[in-house]
């Protein structure tokens, strides 16, 4: 009787051994990489100033709003056309009725001293992205007095956002 022991404990040792060869391993490994760019959007609501009085003694004033949404610490600069009106400047903006104009400034401040244009470093806003929509006012003036044809009048002003 001992030769099929032998025999058995021979055969459960080959399949242990089989069992093990099978149990082997290996492994590898990668890298997980992204590049994160600088973005930017800009969305900006349109600027009505309503029916113009030119016969008011006090200047018509509005605001807007700009919006910019940047990646995350990413620096900006938010600039305003002079607009489309023959002969305007950042400074003095034009709206139009065919050959006729209407006088108009865009400022970044309430008190309408820091004209609104688009000469980095000079006259546009500068931030800094948050990953949020950070809103930015423009304050509209058109002067008082003006005197001009009635009828409708109007301007396009560019909103340009370097980053």
């Amino acid at each position: 009787m001992r030769k099929p022991i032998r025999t058995l404990s021979g055969i459960l040792a080959l399949a242990l051994s089989l069992t093990n060869a099978h149990a082997a391993s290996t492994s590898t490994s990668f890298q997980v990489t992204a590049t994160v760019g600088t973005a930017c959007t800009v969305s900006a609501a349109n600027l009505d100033y309503g029916t113009y009085n030119p016969l008011a003694l006090l200047p018509t004033s509005v605001t807007t709003t700009v919006t910019v949404q940047c990646t995350l610490l990413a620096a900006y600069t938010v600039g305003l056309s002079a607009g489309s009106g023959s002969g305007a400047t950042v400074a003095v903006r034009k709206m139009t009725k065919g050959g006729d104009t209407l006088a108009y400034s865009l400022y970044q401040d309430a008190a309408h001293l820091l004209v609104w244009g688009d000469s980095i470093g000079t006259d546009t806003i500068a931030g800094v992205g948050t990953g949020l929509a950070v809103p930015h006012v423009v304050y509209g003036q058109i002067p008082a007095l003006q005197n001009v044809n009635a009828g409708s009048y109007s301007d396009t002003i560019v909103v340009s956002v370097n980053y």
